[in-house]
């Protein structure tokens, strides 16, 4: 097993990180889980590269799990749901006292506020940034203030960013039509890219004469949770023997979370099964029959890439991101955004279709994942770039 770099060139003081070399690059996102779950091996990779990894983000369960990785964790408080101006400034100022502390050649920004208030800070430092879009949110599902304000910042924070990656071509366009970037700053990656080794198909559970429907993520109205479970309420009135799942984080740090309660809520009525988040999904991809994602916009959804890695049809919504996953007929269905009834008929005509239909989906889909979006694409990406941009240096 190939040993990581030690990490002995930066000294704690008190939980302030002191930059004592100068090959460290910073990667800030706005949780420590997103940054162990979504980037571990592209942090695996630079560090075979020989950089040192700072992780500025907020502390939780997976900041230890991070520093088992030799990635320096350095706490920084991020309200993620706040939209605070005192707050933002305040996140600013952190930003640039823990950046101007450790210097680092490169900042990788992910997330609104990292990738906003970051980049303002990295750029007042002459820091070279490398942004990534990894979904648009709710600032720019509903066209009010919050998003003319959003498109302000991500102008000002990304015009002098070395490279804007983007999961799908309608998002990095609308930033280029809008004017937030440059054309020239402007890169497609494949997501964040899935190992095809790790998410490989298992056997089928066995029939028990149920049919399984999985929805993955966040328990957000955003996610069209909503929309799922009035759908399950319609579809199990045609197919009472289907069942309807849910896994993730209720109560979300996020402004459209739906809470606990309300879930709970929904399973007393008998309409889903709720799964709490879990760090291994495959035993439940394998358990589902047809992974569900109904979001309003994506950047490009993982769970999709999860389920269609593991050869399971899909049912997503006709938007950004999900529609660059599924392709209707070859490996899934779309539905119609924010229409239930939409999404339950694409539910039975899943349910209606015979096994070959839908095992050919599978096999599709898994074809489409090693083909498209091998994570190894994403690694060689940031690779190229982060290289691009010191290698003039040294």
């Amino acid at each position: 097993m190939e040993q990581l770099p030690t990490v002995h060139r930066f000294r704690r003081q008190g939980k302030a990180v002191e930059r004592m070399d100068s090959k460290t690059i910073v990667i800030s996102i706005n949780s420590a889980w997103n940054i162990y779950n979504f980037r571990k091996d592209l942090i695996l990779a630079l560090q075979r590269e020989g950089w040192t990894i700072v992780a500025l983000a907020p502390e939780d369960d997976y900041s230890g799990r991070l520093a088992d990785l030799g990635v320096v964790f350095d706490p920084l408080p991020i309200d993620q749901r706040g939209i605070s101006p005192v707050k933002d400034l305040l996140l600013l100022a952190r930003y640039r006292a823990a950046l101007a502390r450790i210097r680092p050649a490169v900042f990788l920004g992910y997330t609104i506020k990292p990738n906003i208030w970051g980049s303002l800070a990295a750029h007042s430092l002459g820091i070279p940034v490398i942004n990534n879009i990894s979904g648009l949110g709710t600032a720019f599902i509903r066209d009010n203030l919050l998003t003319r304000i959003a498109i302000f910042l991500y102008r000002l924070a990304l015009r002098s960013s070395a490279v804007v990656f983007f999961q799908n071509a309608t998002d990095r366009d609308l930033f280029v039509d809008k004017r937030m970037v440059r054309a020239d700053q402007a890169r497609l990656l494949p997501g964040s890219g899935i190992d095809p080794d790790y998410f490989q198909p298992r056997p089928d559970r066995g029939k028990d004469g149920e049919f399984h429907f999985l929805l993955i993520g966040r328990m957000l109205r955003d996610k069209g949770v909503g929309e799922y479970v009035e759908a399950a309420r319609r579809v199990r009135a045609q197919h009472p023997a289907a069942r309807f799942l849910l896994l993730g984080a209720a109560d979300a740090a996020n402004r459209t979370a739906i809470s606990r309660a309300q879930v709970d809520a929904w399973v007393a009525q008998g309409l889903v099964v709720y799964l709490p988040a879990c760090d291994d999904v495959r035993p439940h991809i394998a358990a589902a029959d047809c992974i569900v994602l109904p979001s309003y916009r994506e950047g490009l959804p993982r769970s999709l890439l999860e389920g269609a890695a593991m050869a399971k049809p899909l049912i997503a919504t006709d938007v950004p991101g999900c529609r660059d996953v599924v392709r209707p007929g070859e490996n899934g269905l779309l539905c119609a955004v924010q229409d239930a009834a939409s999404l339950a008929d694409a539910m039975v005509a899943m349910l209606d279709a015979d096994e070959k239909q839908r095992r050919s989906m599978g096999i599709n889909g898994r074809s489409m994942v090693e083909r498209d979006f091998d994570q190894q694409i994403v690694i060689d990406r940031y690779v190229e770039a982060i290289r691009s941009l010191v290698e003039p240096q040294q």
